[in-house]
């Protein structure tokens, strides 16, 4: 098999997922253009230069629907030969592009592609497409359905993890975003985004509370604990699916939960014949993608059995890895990422996550696995690993190797 390598890995500042958030202004497509045209100026790339264009976005509805990948090919600078395919992993989507991508290029069907993702929750609403499995009762009732943030909350009363703990994780997350931007460990990835005229509207992160510390989180109210408890009772349904839970415990919030924004990030994956015709160095091998479904109720746990299947894959341990992203959808969700391999949390998320800087659901996987490679030239490290949990019950990961 033909070894895939990333050339380059960009992404947008993240707004804030709303109506005065800095990008409201843009639309998923305007966004994943400018994302297109900074790769391929980057890059100089002209022409046919790739095969396809992969792009993960969750809500695929009104204007984020009708393979907006194909739309934002039309709309930036590429070649109007390169198709474009648009892919829903829930929130692995723009990891699943990536992965998509280099098996690909692995498998030998075509030299290069681009793959990433957008998702601006500003403009469409998460949910809006109206997911079968939270609404149509023949598999909701059948699964024992419960909302992401109740199954969060299972997490942490599962695994014994308290509210303490899960705040301790975010005023964490928040210094380290922080940090990370003050000494420009970001900048070589982050393109800003530009208006109609050409004037930049968001060059940093907009999310972010670098003031937040515990006794700020300490007076938020748990964020699931009422429809856990009163209407529509989820606690009930979880207690069906796990009846050793004697209640569940709500330590969730929006303080320590991933935040709503808008955002896109894109990848340059190729084959080393592709880099020599382009004149590009390769940053990374892609070394190894998986993707693996679980308990659909509890749903979030899927970053534990697909780091199992990936290391077991790749024929490595967990000690073979440097470094680790593991999206922060919920804390409970890395608190058990880190108690199940006993990884060091200083090596987890070393410059915040989705808590701090947010979660443009078809994104993420994407950003994360850029932010993975910039920070392992930085401290000039090998080996990383990129997961995530997803929607329903999934998990996915990714293993880049420097090159």
């Amino acid at each position: 098999m033909t070894d895939a390598y990333i050339f380059d890995a960009i992404r947008t500042p993240r707004g804030k997922g709303r109506k005065d958030g800095a990008l409201h202004e843009v639309t998923a497509l305007r966004l994943s253009a400018q994302v297109l045209d900074s790769l391929r100026a980057r890059n100089a790339l002209e022409g046919h230069a790739v095969e396809d264009v992969i792009w993960g976005n969750v809500t695929q509805v009104k204007e984020q629907g009708g393979c907006l990948a194909r739309s934002a090919v039309l709309a930036s600078g590429l070649d109007e030969r390169i198709p474009g395919l648009s892919i829903n992993r829930f929130c692995a989507s723009g990891m699943e592009a990536v992965n998509l991508a280099a098996n690909q290029v692995r498998a030998g069907a075509g030299e290069a592609y681009i793959a990433g993702g957008v998702e601006m929750m500003s403009r469409v609403a998460m949910g809006s497409d109206g997911a079968a499995i939270a609404v149509d009762p023949d598999v909701a009732m059948e699964r024992y359905f419960v909302p992401q943030g109740i199954a969060a909350d299972i997490i942490a009363t599962e695994y014994g993890f308290s509210r303490d703990e899960a705040d301790a994780l975010a005023v964490e997350s928040q210094r380290r975003a922080k940090a990370a931007w003050d000494e420009g460990r970001f900048a070589r990835s982050v393109t800003p985004v530009t208006d109609q005229n050409g004037l930049t509207i968001l060059e940093r992160d907009e999310y972010m509370r670098p003031g937040t510390d515990m006794q700020t989180l300490g007076a938020l109210n748990a964020s699931f604990l009422q429809m856990g408890e009163v209407m529509p009772g989820f606690d009930a349904v979880a207690k069906l699916k796990y009846p050793h839970l004697e209640q569940i415990e709500h330590v969730h919030h929006a303080g320590n939960s991933s935040g709503i924004v808008d955002g896109a990030a894109g990848v340059l994956i190729g084959s080393k014949a592709f880099g020599e015709r382009w004149g590009l160095t390769p940053r990374a091998r892609i070394r190894q993608t998986c993707k693996i479904g679980t308990d659909p109720t509890i749903m979030l746990t899927g970053p534990v059995p697909a780091t199992e299947k990936i290391l077991a894959d790749a024929g490595m341990e967990i000690g073979d890895i440097d470094l680790f992203e593991v999206n922060e959808a919920f804390a409970a969700v890395v608190l058990r990422f880190q108690q199940a391999f006993g990884v060091d949390p200083e090596l987890v998320n070393v410059n915040g996550g989705a808590i701090a800087m947010g979660h443009p659901l078809g994104a993420t996987g994407a950003i994360i696995i850029g932010t993975l490679l910039d920070e392992l030239e930085r401290r000039d490290r090998e080996v990383g690993l990129a997961t995530l949990c997803i929607a329903s019950g999934m998990g996915a990961a990714t293993i880049i190797e420097r090159v």
